[in-house]
């Protein structure tokens, strides 16, 4: 007979007439007719089978199982990928078997497509006739258990192969979604550095126009001193933060400098005070403390884009050189890590997507103590996953809400065991079918290459991993909660290598 849709020919015939073309394969070379008889039966039939090439002969998920002996001819096995092509597995050609190791591993279907290479004529035998030739006929054991080892070695080392490829390709993956942001981050703060050092220059000559006195010229070293000294001030809370500047731009408006509500938050940033500006105010007369203090703030803005630059190519570094631990197992030195300090500067890095959506963020750093035991970025990737999710679900104008604050510890209720921080946005949510599998690797809720689906599976792994910490997941159409705890008292077990909804 004939399989309809397929090349292959199933002809039923006596097993006395294929004896001896059972005896010119390797299997069954060693064994007499009169034992195939005996382990079979005298009225036993088999099918043989005549398949062109490219027939499949056995696919995935086939209900029944058979053992093969091809008789001329070659097939090979082969695996279908997720994208669609085949990946060859093995081949069996003219006096060997196959289809001994679903058998003999009892797996309910086969895992693999089998196709023929070429025209070829195949004798297959049913589950029960190979399990009373196996039983009945030792030379042939021996050779079919030999076949077996031989393929499920060759099918280890191949999944051995595979599953470095797999690792390599997430650690891959993961490091590029991770450099994309420091990298994105140090060429715009670079480029807005060339803007700024113009400006500066054109304040500076301005400036320059006009003699100094000596104590002019003490005040604007001191303040020179002053802003190029550090990157930031201490973090603050959004509300003290938001008072600081709006104080400072009241106080500079009203002395009649120019740009006030620019150079007010500027200020601010890099950690002055009035008080650090009143020599200024006091030694220059209105127009010259107009244009001392937009050089000033020139100079600020410059700092801080430096600082960003720097911040960014750390980042980058330590991001490599968690690639290179990962490789080598080396350990780097431990340290103290404020979390606050952590968080904002991932918010300056991600500052021109907050801006590009003129999206707020709303900080409440309430964490007491806020420092971490930590090795390398790990934390700083958490961060800037989680808050660059939440900036891509946000609307337009909205409001991203980052806060901090310490749990104490259920045994005593005493200490602090728990130093929390949430991040909350005001995004579409995610679907509650997705929230079950929104840590696993490669799986986003995001438009077709708008992510890798490494972000989130980075961050559980870290958090979980590294800290001995937790992070959970609330969300409902317009909020999306993610709260991380991390423990006060246990230091950091390692590096993990670089890895979004």
């Amino acid at each position: 007979m004939s399989l309809e849709g397929q090349a292959i020919e199933i002809d039923t015939v006596s097993l006395r007439e294929v004896v001896e073309d059972l005896r010119q394969t390797r299997i069954f070379a060693e064994t007499a007719p009169e034992d195939f008889i005996q382990a079979l039966g005298s009225g036993t039939q088999v099918d043989r089978v005549r398949a062109k090439s490219d027939a499949v002969l056995v696919a995935p998920g086939d209900p029944k199982r058979f053992y093969w002996v091809v008789i001329e001819g070659e097939t090979r096995a082969e695996r279908k990928e997720p994208d669609g092509s085949s990946t060859p597995v093995g081949v069996a050609g003219a006096g060997e078997g196959f289809g001994e190791t679903p058998l003999l591993s009892a797996k309910a279907h086969p895992a693999l497509f089998i196709v023929a290479a070429q025209d070829s004529v195949l004798l297959r035998f049913t589950e029960e006739e190979f399990w009373k030739l196996f039983a009945c006929c030792p030379a042939a054991r021996k050779v079919i258990l030999a076949y077996m080892a031989q393929r499920v070695y060759s099918y280890q080392v191949e999944a051995l192969h595979r599953e470095k490829l797999v690792s390599l390709g997430t650690l891959a993956a993961g490091l590029m979604h991770e450099l994309h942001n420091p990298g994105s981050a140090a060429k715009r703060a670079a480029s807005q550095l060339r803007g700024n050092l113009l400006r500066l220059q054109e304040v500076s000559l301005r400036s320059s126009a006009k003699a100094k006195t000596p104590a002019q010229l003490d005040c604007m070293h001191d303040l020179l001193a002053h802003a190029v000294k550090g990157c930031h001030a201490p973090a603050l809370s959004t509300l003290e933060q938001l008072d600081a500047e709006e104080a400072m731009s009241e106080w500079l408006q009203g002395a009649g400098v120019e740009n006030a509500f620019t150079i007010g938050p500027a200020l601010v940033e890099i950690g002055f005070d009035r008080e650090q500006l009143a020599c200024a105010q006091a030694e220059f007369e209105a127009g010259s403390f107009s244009d001392a203090l937009n050089w000033l703030e020139a100079l600020v803005s410059s700092v801080s884009l430096v600082c960003a630059i720097e911040e960014s190519i750390a980042r980058i570094s330590e991001l490599v050189m968690a690639v290179k631990k990962f490789a080598y197992d080396e350990r780097s030195p431990a340290k103290e890590l404020d979390v606050h300090d952590s968080l904002q500067s991932t918010l300056t890095i991600l500052g021109h997507k907050l801006r590009l959506k003129q999206i707020t963020v709303e900080k409440r750093f309430s964490a007491a103590p806020s420092t971490i035991h930590t090795r390398g970025s790990a934390l700083s990737q958490v961060w800037t996953n989680l808050i660059d999710n939440a900036v891509d679900a946000s609307p337009q104008n909205a409001q991203i809400e980052i806060a901090t604050w310490t749990e104490n510890a259920k045994e005593t209720g005493t200490e602090p065991e728990w130093l929390v921080v949430s991040v909350l946005d005001h995004g579409s949510g995610i679907p509650p079918e997705a929230l079950a599998r929104i840590f696993e690797p490669f799986f986003t809720t995001k438009p077709q290459g708008s992510g890798t689906g490494l972000g989130l599976e980075i961050v559980q792994r870290i958090v979980t991993q590294k800290f001995g910490g937790t992070i959970d997941v609330k969300s409902e159409p317009g909020n999306t909660q993610f709260v991380v705890r991390l423990p006060l008292n246990s230091k950091a077990k390692g590096e993990s290598p670089a890895k979004a909804r």
